[in-house]
């Protein structure tokens, strides 16, 4: 598993973000909220990620703070929210806002987020509550 990547930030967009480590180009697929903290390109850059295997790919999501891969890996743990969800969610709302959101059981905040409708923001809330709540403690 990739735990983290340091190195050269090579390529910046909204979404997505290359680092050059030892000469290997990584690119990895952010939310809005870690592209707000990133350094210019060309500095050196350290990102956190979460490796996601699938049968027809590896793709890598990269994060500036623990708070936000934890809460990634957190709502990837609800039925129905893969990793495009749960990237929409954080470049949505901040980590803060969406603990918030799930703990107030906040139906509507959540379901305004694009790709999340009603039923699966009732689901979020159902099934996070406690873990939300046992992480901030």
């Amino acid at each position: 598993m990739i735990t983290f990547l340091q190195g050269q930030l090579v390529e910046k967009q909204p979404t997505r973000v290359v680092l050059e480590v030892h000469g290997v180009g990584y690119e990895a697929l952010i939310p809005l909220s870690s592209f707000d903290r990133l350094p210019l390109e060309g500095a050196a850059c350290r990102l956190l990620t979460y490796e996601h295997i699938r049968e027809d790919a590896h793709v890598l999501f990269g994060f500036m703070t623990a708070a936000e891969r934890s809460m990634f890996v957190m709502l990837m743990s609800t039925s129905g929210v893969g990793p495009k969800i749960a990237l929409a969610a954080l470049s949505g709302l901040r980590v803060s806002e969406l603990t918030q959101s799930i703990v107030q059981g906040d139906v509507k905040r959540l379901s305004s987020i694009s790709g999340i409708g009603r039923k699966l923001a009732e689901r979020m809330v159902v099934e996070l509550k406690d873990k939300v709540s046992q992480a901030d403690a």
